[in-house]
């Protein structure tokens, strides 16, 4: 089979390898569709643990396909099934596993992350991920491309859990990529008054007003002054920073509200990790702030019903389709912020 192998930093090469082999409790999958996501461009662009010339690896943790093969303990699933895939697994046995939280586990495992993933034409799926549920069928209506969205998607919903979008609420996202405009998505969804993006690209934030023009757009220099004229000078009841700026998280305890919510959505580079925060924000304006990453099995699941059900639009999110061959150029593409999500099909 073709796969796109990762040997190191910017060292991506197209090859021919053996088709995976699966075992009595596995499925194989022949991928269709998989999306570029920004840790991939990290992994990309910087390398990743375990990665190496002598080991390299296939990322892609955005997927969807059809179920090419089943082993034979598997049960529920048959090949010819159309199917999404939630990457994220756990040891099944901890104190996180069992309350749900697999993508929390010690022992967590990806696709596309620390196994093989999704840039290829066949992947082979864990008996973990077989056992816990992690294979999500698709209906008939939600294309390839779509349900390859619904991890990012998931991943966002997480962090939209935490804080609690109520009807009538001024909810702020710092970061206006594929990321940020999901956020925006549900956010609307959940009956927010307002959603205002920011961001440093002035061409990103017009894609944002040409997705969804219930969307405010308000550049960096204006930005204080428009939440504290829009707010009668409150603040906004939500702030999520969808980018990894330690400034953006330092400033949003001044541009939230006295019992705002906080969600610091986008993590940050190992070196600048430590960020100076003005507590005294905190605990006067009573905030509450919260960090969330990934997504758990349900959540990847309740993402899929708002793409099934129409309630959230992904498929405006997709800015470009390559073929695996083209790969590099997807990456190039991605790296340098043009459009929004790149999407490779496969199958």
């Amino acid at each position: 089979m073709l796969a796109a192998m990762l040997y190191g930093p910017k060292d991506l090469r197209l090859e021919e390898i053996a088709d995976p082999v699966i075992t009595e409790n596995e499925v194989l999958l022949e991928v269709k569709k998989a999306a570029i996501c920004g840790t991939d461009v990290r992994m990309f662009n910087n390398g990743y643990a375990g990665i190496s010339s002598a080991t390299p690896r296939i990322l892609g943790h955005e997927m969807a396909g059809v179920i090419k093969q089943v082993g034979k303990n598997v049960k529920k699933y048959e090949p010819g099934m159309r199917v999404t895939v939630a990457p994220n697994m756990g040891c099944g046995m901890c104190r996180q596993c069992v309350s749900g939280n697999t993508h929390l586990c010690k022992e967590y495992q990806a696709l596309g992350i620390n196994i093989h993933g999704g840039f290829t034409q066949y992947v082979k799926i864990p008996e973990s991920a077989v056992r816990q549920g992690n294979i999500c069928a698709l209906a008939d209506h939600v294309s390839f491309e779509e349900a390859a969205l619904v991890e990012p998607l998931a991943c966002v919903y997480n962090g939209f859990l935490k804080v609690d979008i109520k009807p009538g609420d001024h909810v702020l996202i710092i970061g206006a990529g594929p990321i940020g405009l999901m956020h925006a998505k549900l956010a609307k969804m959940a009956g927010a008054s307002k959603v205002i993006m920011n961001d440093i690209s002035e061409e990103r934030m017009a894609m944002c007003r040409q997705i969804d023009d219930f969307i405010i757009t308000v550049s960096s220099d204006d930005l204080r002054n428009y939440v504290a004229d829009i707010t009668n000078g409150e603040g906004v009841e939500v702030v999520i920073t969808a980018c990894p700026v330690p400034q953006v998280q330092a400033s949003s305890l001044e541009l939230v509200a006295m019992n705002g919510r906080i969600n610091f959505f986008g993590g940050l580079p190992k070196e600048k990790e430590i960020v100076p925060l003005n507590t005294n924000l905190i605990h006067y304006k009573q905030v509450i702030v919260t960090g969330s990453t990934r997504s758990s099995i349900l959540q990847y699941v309740q993402a899929l019903d708002f793409v099934k059900h129409g309630l959230v639009d992904v498929k405006s999110l997709i800015s470009a389709n390559f073929s695996l061959d083209q790969i590099n150029n997807a990456f190039d593409h991605a790296t340098r912020g043009i459009g929004l999500k790149n999407v490779i099909s496969i199958g």
